[in-house]
């Protein structure tokens, strides 16, 4: 792990590696946080849902700005979040049925030109996401939402969203077995723009196959690894978040 990002309710919590520091990242008003805790933060996080700020919604500059100086903007494949009428599958999204919005998202990234955080897909191993592999009950959703199919999705939103010229790109979702794009996307690389893999504690439903590390797509597309620390009863639970 090169980087360790605790998720507590309305606040995330980002060590950076040796630093010892925390950086405090705010969902909700960073001024009332302030107020209350004495904890102030310049990251501002906010939850959008698929294809909110290109086709629909405030647009995507409007979003970073209002969560500025450093925003953290999560996304899902739903048109709410975390809930709402589904949008896209992971292995639609794996397979470029999604491009059309993460090339939004990375013109919008490079036009912004400071440093981000973008966390796609978070608790991907709740069943109250569309793109969790398991219903509530345990069973398991098929091929479209299978952990394969979300690791080769998440793969691609790394890609596109630190982006490349075409040849690059394709040469990099070549290697994931996955269709390449038509055309060159904006340059974002580390540090500016830091893509946050951020799972549950426990998996809901609890089974070996949801566990964290069943979505995990590789260190080479993850630049922090996120943590919800909590249990569904809402316990922090510090064995899950070590194992992770």
């Amino acid at each position: 792990m090169r980087r360790l990002l605790l998720t507590v309710a309305a606040a995330l919590v980002l060590v950076p590696p040796a630093s010892g520091s925390l950086m405090l990242g705010v969902r909700g008003s960073a001024s009332r946080l302030a107020a209350q805790t004495g904890q102030r933060s310049q990251v501002g996080h906010s939850n959008l849902g698929w294809n909110q700020g290109n086709t629909w919604g405030a647009r995507l500059a409007v979003q970073l700005e209002n969560n500025g100086p450093v925003p953290m903007i999560a996304f899902t494949m739903s048109r709410g979040f975390p809930s709402g009428r589904e949008v896209v599958t992971p292995r639609a999204v794996a397979f470029g049925r999604g491009d059309a919005y993460l090339g939004a998202l990375n013109r919008a990234i490079a036009d912004w030109g400071r440093l981000i955080y973008l966390r796609p897909f978070p608790e991907m191993n709740g069943h109250w996401n569309s793109y969790c592999a398991y219903t509530k009950s345990g069973r398991l959703k098929g091929i479209s939402y299978s952990t394969a199919s979300f690791r080769k999705a998440f793969a691609r939103v790394y890609l596109l969203l630190h982006g490349g010229t075409a040849q690059q790109l394709n040469l990099r979702l070549r290697r994931l077995g996955l269709p390449g794009v038509t055309h060159d996307y904006e340059l974002n690389p580390l540090p500016l723009l830091q893509v946050i893999w951020n799972p549950q504690g426990y998996g809901s439903p609890d089974l070996p196959g949801n566990r964290a590390q069943s979505y995990y797509p590789g260190d080479r597309y993850v630049d922090v690894v996120g943590n919800d620390l909590y249990d569904i009863g809402g316990k922090v639970e510090w064995a899950a978040n070590d194992l992770l």
